[in-house]
């Protein structure tokens, strides 16, 4: 018996391997939340980028010759306007500024043709602002997918000129 004592008295008082549990739980954790840090980042990232391309083909939109008679641009226009977005240039390219992104996930809308934009009060008739923004792309992170639905839209003043045909 007395014996058993002494062993469980040393058991007790003997902490081997508490640090290697101990590093295991916590480093555990700490890989999670760098995981996590690294994917929302990443993810953050995509978007942004993928903003930044949205706004430089809005605005190269605002400024070019619309040559429609509707609310609808017509193709060439759209085109370059795509290809703004997804090229980087209006007259394309071969690397998307995103993995994945085509034209069609580009959409190019004008206002105040045919009808009267929010916002302003003249008539219909003459492009008042262009809108461009992404439907249907998704970025594909590390460990998840964060599907864009209208996002990102930019919308500028139209500052070119109205050629009707």
């Amino acid at each position: 018996m007395k014996n058993f004592l002494k062993n469980t008295r040393n058991f007790q008082r003997n902490r081997d391997g508490n640090i290697l549990l101990e590093f295991a739980i916590g480093s555990g954790i700490l890989v999670a939340v760098f995981v996590g840090t690294f994917q929302f980042g990443y993810s953050f990232l995509q978007y942004n980028n993928l903003e930044n391309a949205v706004e430089r083909g809005a605005r190269y939109a605002s400024l070019i010759d619309y040559d429609s008679a509707t609310d609808t641009p017509a193709s060439d226009y759209q085109t370059a306007v795509q290809n703004m977005v997804i090229y980087g240039d209006p007259s394309g390219g071969t690397s998307p500024v995103l993995p994945g992104l085509a034209a069609t996930n580009v959409n190019v809308t004008a206002c105040g043709i045919s009808t009267v934009c929010p916002g302003y009060a003249t008539a219909p008739g003459v492009p008042q602002e262009v809108t461009v923004y992404i439907d249907g792309y998704t970025i594909d992170s590390v460990f998840a997918q964060t599907s864009l639905s209208h996002k990102p839209s930019v919308t500028f003043p139209y500052q070119g000129f109205w050629e009707p045909f």
